[in-house]
């Protein structure tokens, strides 16, 4: 199979992708970002994976004229003003019968237990800068449908949420909001010492055994391309 992963970062899947496909297959990973696509370079030299490449590469300016087996895309049409734009042009590279898979938060079913006050800032500053920038943090129930509408058909749709009470994925809300801090305080949505206090008490909240904490509620669905 011939593959592209749009919003590749530093190139996890699109080398998971490769070692799929088999070393007659070939991944394309493509990411606006240039630092992360040599990060994804030097990942894939290092792990000696021959049959993947990865492009600095904007989705809605390119001229790819590849025609691809299977298009992935994960977490990348929350953050645009112009997502339906996307999945027209994934529609586009697609040979016929081609399968598209993507992946998107719903922001509105993130939660924690018990609630909390720190959890609850941080919801309402993370959707507001999403949307302060154009995108939409609540894209995900919207996947199934967008793909209808572009052309699709055999539209299948999963929900997936991980939780914990304890380990790695309880710690995904701190270290969000300690990423997206410098945005916030650039819309003046949050000072950056109420960042830092919300920070500590997300740390201390998810390093308490008894509380459940995870990632936002992602809606994953599929399609082909009509033959």
């Amino acid at each position: 199979m011939n593959c592209l992963e749009i919003g590749c970062g530093s190139g996890d899947t699109t080398i998971e992708l490769a070692r799929r496909v088999g070393p007659n297959g070939h991944v394309l990973g493509g990411d606006i970002d240039d630092t992360k696509v040599k990060l994804a370079r030097h990942e894939a030299a290092q792990l000696n994976v021959s049959n993947v490449e990865f492009q600095v590469l904007d989705i809605r300016e390119s001229d790819l004229t590849v025609a691809f087996d299977l298009v992935y895309a994960r977490f990348v049409l929350t953050h645009l003003s112009d997502p339906d734009s996307v999945v027209g042009s994934i529609h586009r590279l697609l040979k016929p019968g081609g399968l598209v898979i993507l992946e998107d938060i719903d922001f509105s079913g993130h939660f924690v237990y018990p609630e909390s006050r720190a959890f609850n800032r941080y919801h309402e500053l993370y959707c507001a800068v999403v949307q302060k920038r154009g995108g939409n943090p609540n894209i995900g129930p919207q996947l199934p449908l967008m793909l209808r509408q572009s052309g699709f058909e055999d539209i299948q749709v999963s929900v997936v949420q991980p939780m914990g009470l304890e380990g790695e994925v309880k710690v995904i809300t701190p270290l969000t909001l300690e990423n997206i801090a410098d945005a916030v305080i650039k819309e003046e949505l949050a000072t950056r010492e109420e960042i830092s206090d919300l920070v500590r008490d997300l740390y201390d909240f998810v390093a308490d055994p008894e509380t459940l904490a995870g990632t936002p509620r992602v809606v994953q669905t599929w399609g082909r391309r009509p033959r």
